[in-house]
């Protein structure tokens, strides 16, 4: 999948985090070259609508063919950066010709429904295409429970083909 751009879009607010590194792992396993935009290092320029780094990342997410979108999960949901960023993109059409993969990060279970009822139909509403299940992962486990690489065995082939055969316009 080289010739086809993966983005990492990472929410948390705390630079470097395991949100970051799962997101990163998971992009590796479905291709080699990968972009990370992690939201934290915007501060306040994302109410800036103006700014200029924000508007490129922005333009990379929306040029993206296969997004990773991964937040920790903040009060059962999604954290507000990632809501803030997600806001710049028009509803419908914003995201349309991405593949998106939402990934939650969380310290129990019983958020595991929280990025496939929460963070998935943002993304779908903002036109991306979801063809395979979210992912949800403990965040002290992930690295070695083997959650993810079993998510990859069951998926990576679905999500590789709906970037394969994806419109762009």
């Amino acid at each position: 999948m080289s010739d086809d751009r993966i983005v990492a879009l990472i929410g948390n607010p705390k630079p470097a985090s395991r949100t970051r590194d799962a997101a990163e792992r998971l992009a590796r396993g479905l291709g080699e070259e990968i972009s990370v935009i992690e939201l934290s290092q915007f501060g306040a320029a994302l109410l800036d609508w103006t700014d200029a780094e924000v508007q490129a990342a922005v333009d990379t997410v929306a040029k993206a063919d296969l997004l990773i979108v991964a937040s920790p999960t903040f009060k059962a949901t999604y954290t507000g950066l990632l809501k803030l960023f997600l806001e710049r993109f028009p509803g419908q059409n914003g995201l349309a010709g991405v593949v998106g993969v939402p990934v939650m990060l969380g310290a129990a279970p019983m958020h595991a429904m929280a990025p496939e009822t929460h963070l998935k139909p943002l993304l779908v509403e903002l036109g991306a295409s979801c063809p395979a299940p979210s992912l949800y992962l403990i965040d002290s486990t992930y690295g070695t429970d083997g959650s993810l690489e079993s998510w990859l065995k069951s998926w990576r082939a679905v999500v590789l083909r709906g970037v394969g055969g994806r419109e762009r316009s």
